[in-house]
């Protein structure tokens, strides 16, 4: 491994090279892990100047004789020096501290602006949990995976009966047909807002969750990322299988699905993400709470005097586990699916 990272050519470019990767590696991964630290620090801390990059928390500690356990302070002594004292209360600008090794002590008071708080390590666990608690989190999660799924295999099921007819079947207008529906990806999808939802609403379908999953179920990229890949399958196994009396049917789902499997990969990641990170038409379909997805969840925390930062944060990085996880499994298929559809 050592002999393989420092071996090179001889000439500047290893240097350029190596530079321009961790350059890339580190734009990637930066905010991603400052997304994920930050996830675990408490509202006060997100607002901290300037931030700091690991979550801290005031120090507390348990002094006997106290139910609670106090914050800590470092306060300057009578000698000159400063020590680590407990605050008992807050008077104005005036704290009362008390030394932790001697709680039978008399309480002493110090100026708020001479005590400076301890800061240590600590993870807000709690950001984390009190949203499935208190903002019924798990019920938008859930509607999310539904969503998801659902559309994911209808989406890989039409545009691949779609591309099997545009790629294996000759018929007048077929090149056409091909070109009308790719063609659709030039028109905004904010045009196609009012009448989509026009129809949705006539078809019963809003605050419904099928409201969502159907309309944006076909879609010109996924035609044509599956039907430049069977391009590729040699037309020979369709006529032999048809000379062993295989069904239509039969030829698609035996043969053509099975050969398509990196192509269909990637397109169950583009649709993946596609649907787990939709927020404009469940935000226009939907207006009940209890059919919300994730990420109309996520806008509840944004208010119009206050956003509750750590509860965003940590709900944020609730919504890039599933998606990086699919991609975990699923990414060696999308060189190869990518390659071979003809997508440059």
């Amino acid at each position: 491994m050592i002999r393989f990272l420092t071996r090179r050519r001889g000439n500047w470019t290893d240097w350029l090279s190596w530079g321009w990767m961790i350059f890339g590696t580190l734009a990637m991964f930066v905010p991603v892990l400052w997304l994920v630290l930050s996830s675990f620090k408490t509202q006060s801390a997100l607002q901290e100047f300037p931030p700091s990059l690991w979550p801290t928390g005031q120090k507390q500690i348990v002094v006997t004789g106290y139910d609670k356990p106090l914050p800590v302070f470092t306060v300057p002594l009578p000698d000159g020096g400063t020590a680590e004292r407990a605050m008992v209360r807050r008077i104005g600008i005036e704290l009362q501290v008390i030394d932790p090794a001697v709680p039978d002590a008399p309480l002493r008071r110090v100026k708020l602006a001479e005590a400076v708080p301890v800061r240590e390590l600590h993870f807000a666990i709690e950001n984390y949990l009190e949203p499935l608690e208190k903002f019924s989190f798990g019920r938008y999660l859930s509607n999310s995976l539904i969503v998801t799924i659902t559309a994911t295999a209808i989406t890989l099921l039409i545009n691949a009966m779609c591309a099997f007819a545009l790629s294996k079947y000759e018929f007048r207008g077929r090149n056409g047909i091909f070109i009308f529906i790719v063609s659709t990806l030039m028109i905004p999808i904010t045009v196609i807002l009012v009448p989509a939802f026009l129809v949705v609403t006539q078809l019963n379908l809003g605050n419904s969750l099928w409201g969502v999953i159907l309309p944006p179920a076909a879609t010109p990229t996924g035609v044509f990322l599956l039907r430049q890949y069977m391009l590729t399958i040699p037309d020979e196994l369709m006529d032999a299988a048809r000379m062993d009396h295989a069904s239509e049917w039969r030829l698609f789902w035996r043969i053509v699905l099975p050969l398509a499997a990196p192509a269909l990969a990637v397109l169950t990641i583009f649709s993946i993400v596609w649907r787990w990170n939709d927020f404009l038409w469940p935000l226009i379909v939907l207006n009940r709470e209890d059919v919300f997805t994730l990420q109309l969840g996520l806008a509840s925390f944004q208010g119009e005097l206050q956003t509750q930062w750590h509860y965003l944060l940590a709900m944020t990085v609730v919504t890039l586990v599933p998606v990086s996880v699919v991609f975990a499994f699923l990414q060696k298929y999308i060189t190869t699916g990518i390659a071979s559809s003809g997508m440059k």
